[in-house]
Parts: structure tokens; C-alpha cells; sequence
């Protein structure tokens, strides 16, 4: 069995304490990893605070170092993929998809490092100003603490990790306990790629310790975060004048308009809703479909579900793996078998076995239940009927999250309207709430965040924008 270390100023270093990384298919230790204490945090900052103070990088090497850093994630693929199929429970196919993703993150932060900028600034139209010349740069800011989850655990890393480096940063990178394999091998990449020590810090171990230990550190200047709201929230708290970036999470809802191709959608909400084990912050978890075509959409994405290969995340040909623990499947079959009782209907699934929750499809279900209004991160969605499109958008808008909502019609007019009356970061026409491209920019309302992701759009989270005025 292979122990990991921590990775603090280009070196790795193994720790007394450690912790059990678990095969999430065979519930066997696939690995075990080092436990960062208060002294490796401090450590890992101090290496951080050095390299930027003694080893700046040029933005053209910056991108230089993205670009081999893409180049040997690709050549890894196989190895990577692996690791996330084995941490992660996430199907072959998909875990070589997140890698091929991460790639495309990694080159879109290479080319945010050549084409950063500022602005002129019209000052000369100020009154008693014409000899006056005024612009913006932007620049780094300085120490950035990245706290990425277990569900895509690369891919969300390097939409951290990219952009920091990008605009010249330094990273403290903290990944999930469960999760934390492809961070190494993430660690590893950039260090053959040519990242200086010290730009980049793995620190490993418990999420409530460890988090406790960044956010007392003051010289971190922005903390960025996925995960739950919860302690998002405390971490907004904890960081005070500092910058926070946060990516909570959601309860995601589609509206399927009677104009709709019922086959087409209906299969495509299925795959959403139980991609990843359902594990995906924009899963598809409400469908809200007009009367008309509910009976015909119901049979058909049932159809599909139960077609779904379900099974060993290391066969290509499985669709459906694994939840990421027994706690976390019996909490959703919990929350499936509240919803029954209050009167929710199961049309497929509903049934479990250890960490395997089948893929689930209710009717008949209420906003208050736990399976619409919470966020149940499981293979688990519901399909409510509606008549009045207005009624579906006030239903969709019924929620403490907002961040995305997918909308299928043909009518202009409907989806106009949902695009200015629903509350969310991003409204998609046509396409489901779950899609994504790594170069959109990424985030919600309500409680489903601060700030948004995509490197195009993070570097301005993690710059300050400096003014410079020349009396002429």
C-alpha cells in the first residue's frame, strides 16, 4: 500500500499522523495519506510568502508552465483517471472525461497569464484635468487557499489552481479528505512542469482542522471554496476583510415546456440527474414538465433510467457508480423514504445496498420535502407537473439556491420570460441546468454563492486592481 505525503516548497513530506484513502466501489484502502497540523500550515505559507518574494515568474513563463502542466495531465490520463475512479467511485469513462476537462481548464488559465490587463481611465474629462493620465493593471494578490470537494476533485482544483497561478499567485491548495490522490498527482505534474517551490502547497488531513488552522492565518488573502453552505458560511465568517469565493451548491431545476421533444429531454434529464452518482452541484434534481406531455416524459425517462448500466466504476461501459460513502447513500434513501411516506411516489429505483443507491425517479412530490428543497447530492430526481409557466418559474424560484435552471422550449416568449423572472447565476435555453463549458463564467445567487468560476473570470477575483495617475 502506497503512502502520500504533503507537498510544502517543492519537497514531499510524510507525517506520523495519517489517513486511510478507501476504494469507494470495494470499500478496501486503496492508500493512506499524511494529516497536516498547525506547524505544516504554517510551513506551507511561509514557503508560499517566500517564492513571491524572491522568485517572481513572468507571465509568458506563467503560461509556459500551464501549457506543459496540460500537456502532462494528458499523457497521465490514464493514470489520473484512474485515481478518481478509485477515490471518487466515478465511472472510467467519465473520469477520463474530467481529465480531458481539466486540461482545456489548465490552457484557458495559460492564456488569461499572457492576456491580463487593465484599462485607460478618462480622467483628462474631469474638470482641471487635461494634463492628467490615468490607467489601471491589475496585480496578484498574493496567497490564495484553494478548497476544492470530492465530486470533481481535479477539474474543480484546476479552476482554482489555474487561474491563481495565472495572474501570479501562490497556492495553498487543500483538497476533500476522501478525495485527495489527484491532488498528488496534480502536485507532481506542476512540479515537472516547472512551477518554482513554494507556489504550490499541499496540505492534506481534516477539513474542520485544517480549516480552521487557513483562516486563522492572516497572510492569506483570498480563500476560494466548493462545497456546502454550511460551512461556506463559516468561512465567510472566519475570513473577515478577506477575500472569499464560494461555490455552494444547489437544488437544480429544469422547465420542460409542452413544445418540447418529450424523448430527447426526457433522456437527457435522466443522464444529468445521475451523472457521477447525482454527485454534482447542478445535477439535475427538479424537473417541473407541463401537463401535457408529464405521462409521456415520466415513461420515457424511466425507460432510459432503467437502461442505465449500473455497476463497477472501472468498466467502461458503466454509467452509474458508486456514492462516495454508505453515510452519504443512506442519508439520500433516508430522505427518498421520508418523501414516500409524505406521499411521494417512486417510479424507479428507490432501493440501496451499501454505498450503491440505484438510480431514483420520483412523482407526486412537495416543495417542502427534503428531496426538493434541500440538495440531496445522490442519483436522485423528481418530475412535478405544471400548467401555467408562471406557476413553474415561482416554483423553481421557491428555493435558497440559485444556480443555474435549464429551460426547454421552442417559444420565444417562454423563454424570454424565464430568462428575466428566474433567479438564478446562469439560465440555460435548451439544454439542461447541468451543462457547462469551462470557459463560461460559473456561479449563483442566493445561497448558492459568491463570485464566479472560469478562468476568464476568476483572475479578477484573484487580482487587485491598482490605479496609476501620471501629472503630465
Amino acid at each position: 500500500m502506497k503512502q502520500y505525503g504533503l507537498f510544502i516548497d517543492g519537497k514531499w513530506l510524510e507525517t506520523e499522523k495519517t489517513c486511510e484513502v478507501l476504494n469507494k466501489a470495494t470499500g478496501k484502502v486503496a492508500a493512506t495519506i499524511s494529516i497536516a497540523e498547525k506547524q505544516e500550515v504554517t510551513a506551507a505559507v511561509d514557503a508560499a510568502e517566500k517564492a513571491l518574494k524572491t522568485e517572481k515568474i513572468a507571465p509568458y513563463r506563467r503560461y509556459e508552465i500551464l501549457m506543459k502542466a496540460s500537456n502532462l495531465l494528458m499523457e497521465r490520463q490514464e493514470e489520473v483517471a484512474t485515481a478518481l475512479c478509485i477515490e471518487v467511485g466515478k465511472p472510467m469513462k467519465d473520469a477520463m472525461a474530467e481529465v480531458a476537462r481539466a486540461k482545456q481548464t489548465l490552457i484557458l488559465s495559460a492564456e488569461e497569464a499572457k492576456s491580463m490587463t487593465g484599462e485607460m481611465v478618462p480622467i483628462q474629462g474631469a474638470p482641471n484635468c487635461e494634463n492628467r493620465l490615468a490607467y489601471t493593471k491589475r496585480v496578484p494578490l498574493g496567497i490564495v487557499c484553494a478548497i476544492t470537494p470530492f465530486n470533481f476533485p481535479l477539474n474543480l482544483a484546476c479552476h482554482k489552481l489555474g487561474p491563481a497561478l495565472a495572474v501570479g499567485n501562490a497556492v495553498i491548495y487543500k483538497p476533500a479528505t476522501t478525495t485527495p490522490l489527484s491532488a498528488v498527482l496534480l502536485c507532481e505534474i506542476f512540479s515537472e512542469a516547472g512551477l518554482p517551490a513554494g507556489y504550490l502547497n499541499l496540505l492534506t488531513g481534516s477539513g474542520s482542522t485544517l480549516g480552521a488552522l487557513l483562516t486563522e492565518e492572516q497572510r492569506i488573502r483570498l480563500y476560494s471554496f466548493t462545497g456546502s453552505p454550511a460551512v461556506g458560511k463559516g468561512l465567510l465568517k472566519a475570513a473577515g476583510f478577506r477575500r472569499v469565493a464560494l461555490e455552494l451548491g444547489s437544488n437544480s431545476a429544469n422547465i420542460v415546456h409542452k413544445d418540447a421533444d418529450v424523448k430527447k429531454v426526457a433522456e437527457l434529464c435522466a443522464k444529468y440527474a445521475f451523472v457521477n452518482a447525482g454527485q454534482v452541484c447542478i445535477s439535475c434534481q427538479r424537473v417541473y414538465v407541463h401537463q401535457d406531455i408529464y405521462e409521456d416524459f415520466c415513461a420515457k425517462a424511466v425507460a432510459f433510467t432503467e437502461k442505465m448500466i449500473f455497476g463497477d466504476p472501472a468498466d467502461l461501459k458503466t454509467d452509474v457508480g458508486p456514492m462516495i460513502s454508505e453515510k452519504e447513500a443512506i442519508r439520500a434513501q433516508e430522505w427518498v423514504e421520508e418523501a414516500v411516506k409524505a406521499g411521494a411516489k417512486v417510479l424507479t429505483g428507490g432501493t440501496r445496498e451499501g454505498v450503491w443507491l440505484k438510480p431514483t425517479i420520483l412523482t407526486n412530490t412537495k416543495s417542502e420535502m427534503k428531496v426538493i428543497c434541500q440538495e440531496i447530492f445522490a442519483p436522485v430526481f423528481s418530475i412535478i407537473p405544471y400548467n401555467d409557466i408562471e406557476d413553474a418559474i415561482a416554483q423553481v424560484n421557491d428555493s435558497m439556491y440559485g444556480l443555474q435552471a435549464g429551460v426547454f422550449t421552442n417559444a420565444l416568449d417562454i423563454a424570454h420570460l424565464c430568462i428575466e423572472k428566474l433567479e438564478v447565476g446562469g439560465v440555460i435555453i435548451n439544454d439542461g441546468a447541468t451543462f457547462r463549458m469551462d470557459n463560461m463564467p460559473y456561479g449563483g445567487v442566493k445561497e448558492s454563492g459568491i463570485g464566479r468560476e472560469g478562468p476568464a473570470y476568476a483572475v479578477k477575483e484573484m487580482t487587485e486592481e491598482k490605479l496609476i495617475v501620471f501629472n503630465l
